[in-house]
């Protein structure tokens, strides 16, 4: 764990940089250099919140609005933040977000959600809290269970929709939670793998069988839905209209990123399984294959599709958020992958840096990383994804999340 940091110590060195520079410094081979540039993005995503203050709702970010899973990611990206810098500035209005939203059912399904819950909007804030299980988190107040008994709540949750819905396509968990929910008839990646990678968790974390065939229950439906080809690309999902005859082959990062990291704590709970170091190794390859820039003026940036076009809307702009967490997290469950994953990491979040050089004090971060430059674009997804990557380069600093004894 990395030296604590005081909010007075974090906060004189935001003010510094913002005083002094038109853009984020970031050296980084010195860990001092990455924490202070963390604390500078760290500061600016947290300054879009106002749960904390009158008129605001705890746990949400609000206009544009943002819909609320990527509240939930920010939050889990804000964990991370305290995990690997030090800095508890930001621990309590973390602690306090994520209790915000358990939900009387204490499963992350809040009635005023029930429009725009989806499976993978609940995985997000699930990982949140498995996360806070992992590494000793303060427990929700008595009036709740423990972060795991949440986690696994919703993870039962997953196992009672995927049943139901096992009708059409031998099984797979449907996008949505609710029918009258536009896009209940799709069955997706994200959600799916999102089932597997906190089944995935919590057998590390408790050492109990039924998590691990589920998610050996997952890989396998996904696979043979056609989610994840022979070639390990991981497309986006289909339907149940059409009993998944049919892929959408649409490409998102963090469509590989949620299996990837599930294979990489199933490849370290089973003591190296062969199967599971072949499944990473491959999802790794595609994920730096088809999200790492080939252009010769940003070599190693990860980059999503959608900005080439200039076409990604408020959500897609995290996207690579998730994927530089948990390729960072991969190297830790997976060592010999960080051969390959360090390098773009670093590329990366200097990339990342060099565009969060926008707004009135020069460090508002921007979605184009290979522009060396802001886009003039702004908002929670762009500032999460230049955190997730900057801050994924002191992954070591938090080790690995506690597992129960084989």
């Amino acid at each position: 764990m990395a030296v604590k940091w005081t909010s007075l110590q974090i906060a004189v060195l935001v003010i510094s940089i913002s005083a002094f520079t038109l853009a984020i410094d970031l050296d980084v081979d010195s860990p001092d250099s990455i924490r202070t540039a963390a604390a500078t993005i760290a500061y600016g995503l947290q300054s879009m919140y106002n749960g904390n203050r009158t008129g605001g709702e705890p746990g949400k970010f609000p206009d544009p609005p943002y819909y609320w899973w990527l509240s939930g990611a920010a939050w889990g990206g804000m964990l991370d933040y305290y995990l690997y810098t030090g800095d508890e500035s930001y621990y309590n209005v973390t602690y306090d977000a994520l209790v915000s939203q358990i939900s009387p059912t204490n499963n992350y399904l809040p009635a005023a959600e029930a429009l725009d819950e989806g499976n993978d909007d609940i995985a997000l804030w699930a990982f949140a809290a498995q996360n806070a299980a992992e590494y000793g988190f303060r427990e929700p107040p008595k009036a709740y269970p423990t972060w795991l008994k949440i986690c696994d709540n919703i993870f039962n949750d997953f196992v009672s929709r995927w049943i139901a819905s096992s009708n059409t396509c031998g099984g797979g968990l449907k996008w949505q939670v609710f029918p009258t929910s536009p896009g209940y008839d799709y069955k997706n990646s994200i959600s799916n793998g999102g089932f597997l990678q906190l089944a995935a968790r919590l057998y590390r974390s408790t050492n109990n069988q039924t998590y691990y065939e589920w998610a050996i229950h997952v890989w396998d439906w996904s696979v043979k839905i056609g989610l994840i080809d022979s070639s390990y690309n991981v497309f986006d999902g289909s339907d149940d209209t059409i009993n998944c005859t049919g892929i959408d082959h649409t490409l998102w990062t963090y469509n590989v990123a949620v299996y990837l990291y599930g294979t990489a704590v199933l490849y370290n709970y089973t003591n190296g399984l062969e199967i599971w170091r072949n499944r990473t190794t491959a999802l790794l390859d595609f994920a730096l294959e088809a999200f790492v820039s080939p252009f010769p003026n940003a070599t190693d940036v990860i980059y999503e599709h959608c900005e080439l076009t200039w076409s990604c809307n408020i959500d897609q702009f995290s996207f690579r958020a998730y994927l530089a967490r948990w390729l960072a997290k991969t190297t830790i469950m997976m060592p010999e992958t960080a051969e390959k994953v360090n390098p773009v990491l670093r590329a990366s979040a200097l990339a990342a840096a060099a565009a969060c050089s926008g707004g009135a004090n020069g460090t508002t971060c921007g979605a184009r990383w290979y522009l060396d430059a802001w886009d003039e674009t702004s908002g929670l997804g762009q500032a999460l994804a230049a955190l997730e990557v900057v801050q994924s380069l002191l992954v070591d600093e938090a080790g690995p999340p506690a597992e129960a004894s084989t």
